[in-house]
């Protein structure tokens, strides 16, 4: 919240407080709506959230909520249109709804292109799995959501796939890509397995070929945020959601790159 309110007011930025259900009783989520109207912060991304540190599975608190619609839906009912609501969206498929693939399994054209392959072998959400998270996204924007910020993806035709299925749906609010900002090599590989990340065969070289020199995979990092972005904008993307992980060189390296930010004087020297 703090966060949000020194971005506004100190550096004139647009904010969009991210909200979970995770270890938010309802008087929590009451404070936090409070709050952010007394600070003018008028962008709310609701989310489940992440099982807390330490706990496996994700269970709601007592009076709190069990997943993002129910968040949304009290959002609308206790603040009308004061908050523009964003949620997440999965080009992939949700990570618990990536499955392993059996042995035999004759997977669809569309499965063929979202499978993801893991060092256990091949993961892919089915069909079947996928039509059902599209129907949940649309119950998202039906109760107010008013835009779609996606899971990080390496493959941007997947994700075009993905906004192509969702007007197929009904779903016509803007969809954003959220675009991995890779910073090193270990971190690049354990993202990946945690997400269940299809990783392009040239993606996937790109990476290996520098994993031992720390300022070439930043390079790299800056190379494919670069070229994913170009793509995504040449193809009628509305805007870009940059995963930082807190660090800025990479994601200014793509900005530059993009000439979305002019190098100032001492970079110039």
């Amino acid at each position: 919240m703090d966060l949000c309110d020194r971005a506004q007011k100190e550096f004139a930025l647009v904010s969009n407080m991210h909200l979970t259900c995770t270890n938010m009783p309802r008087e929590k989520v009451d404070e936090a709506i409070r709050v952010a109207k007394e600070k003018d912060i008028k962008n709310i991304l609701a989310l489940r959230g992440d099982p807390p540190i330490g706990q496996e599975d994700w269970k709601p608190v007592d009076s709190g909520f069990s997943c993002a619609l129910d968040l949304i839906k009290y959002l609308r009912e206790q603040s009308g249109d004061f908050f523009s609501i964003s949620v997440a969206g999965y080009p992939e498929g949700h990570p618990g709804r990536i499955n392993k693939v059996e042995e035999g399994t004759v997977l669809s054209e569309s499965e063929k292109g979202r499978v993801v392959t893991l060092e256990d072998g091949q993961y892919v959400c089915s069909d079947k799995d996928f039509q059902e998270e599209l129907e949940y996204l649309k119950k998202k924007v039906d109760a107010g959501a008013e835009m779609i910020v996606t899971q990080m993806f390496y493959d941007v035709d997947v994700f075009l796939a993905f906004v192509n299925a969702c007007k197929e749906f009904g779903i016509n609010v803007p969809i954003i890509p959220g675009v991995m900002c890779v910073t090193s090599y270990g971190g690049f590989k354990r993202m990946g397995k945690l997400c269940k990340t299809r990783v392009p065969e040239e993606v996937k070289d790109l990476f290996e070929s520098v994993k031992d020199d720390p300022a070439k995979v930043k390079q790299a990092g800056i190379k494919l945020g670069i070229d994913m972005s170009k793509k995504l904008l040449e193809n009628g993307t509305p805007g870009l959601h940059f995963y930082t992980l807190n660090l800025e060189d990479v994601v200014m390296g793509i900005l530059k790159g993009l000439d979305m930010v002019k190098e100032n004087e001492e970079d110039d020297e």
